[in-house]
């Protein structure tokens, strides 16, 4: 599989959890991770998943700013979406396979806190600008 934000190839990373065996994928440059439907709320909740995300935030905040990509799968342009719990979190989306995730937003995306509140507050006022 190929990267959709930087072309690279993607190489597979598998996670044991209560719930068993989940595989993810991970952009070999970049660093930025495939999740298919389903298992970045599943990895989510566990609490060893924090070692998927070793990518650079700052450098998953400039591949961040890529437009128009396609989802691995299926070819078809995903989505930007923004978290629904944390919405300064703005991550591609593809309704029938999955999303992809820069390189440091499963990590913001797994940990909640009082300060995400406030990150959603400010995120939402500059899209309203």
């Amino acid at each position: 599989m190929q990267c959709p934000k930087c072309n690279s190839s993607m190489h597979e990373v598998e996670v044991e959890t209560l719930q068993g065996k989940v595989v993810i994928d991970k952009c070999e440059r970049c660093e930025g991770l495939w999740f298919d439907n389903g298992e970045a709320e599943q990895l989510k909740s566990d609490w060893m998943a924090d070692f998927l995300d070793s990518g650079d935030p700052e450098i998953g905040k400039t591949y961040n700013a890529v437009r128009d990509i396609q989802c691995p799968r299926c070819g078809d342009v995903m989505q930007k979406i923004n978290d629904a719990k944390q919405s300064h979190i703005e991550y591609e989306a593809c309704a029938a396979h999955g999303v992809f995730m820069d390189a440091g937003e499963f990590t913001d995306y797994k940990h909640e806190t009082l300060l995400d509140y406030f990150r959603g507050l400010i995120a939402s006022l500059r899209r309203r600008t």
